[in-house]
């Protein structure tokens, strides 16, 4: 091989060595795989963010709408305590004046385990 090949060849991969690292280098300053890593963390974190302000405020509608349902059983409790002692006041009434009352319809099965003296 004469001189002039071997400069002619030494310079082609010199060349090329130049052309494989300015790409390396450039993609290298341009983004990191870490830089994407981070990016994904940080779109993920954004996003869980959003979905745990979703599920608070999903359970303070839902705790909201539990107090309401609490209130209104309450209320239902004290008018059939209310109501029991009514019938019972009633009917006692009814049998102090020699008469007897007309006798109860039978109690549904789902009130069974509410009202649990059955004498009205």
């Amino acid at each position: 091989m004469s001189a002039e090949l071997w400069t002619a060849v030494s310079g082609g991969v010199v060349g090329v060595a130049s052309a494989v690292a300015t790409f390396w280098g450039g993609r290298a300053a341009r983004r990191t795989r870490r830089d994407h890593r981070r990016d994904d963390f940080k779109a993920i974190t954004e996003r869980m963010d959003k979905e745990f302000d979703r599920r608070d405020e999903r359970i303070d509608e839902l705790e909201a709408k539990t107090e309401l349902q609490e209130q209104r059983l309450e209320g239902a409790s004290v008018a059939i305590i209310y109501l029991i002692g009514r019938v019972r006041g009633l009917t006692g009434y009814i049998r102090s004046v020699g008469m007897e009352p007309p006798a109860a319809d039978p109690v549904p099965d789902p009130a069974k385990q509410f009202i649990h003296d059955f004498d009205l």
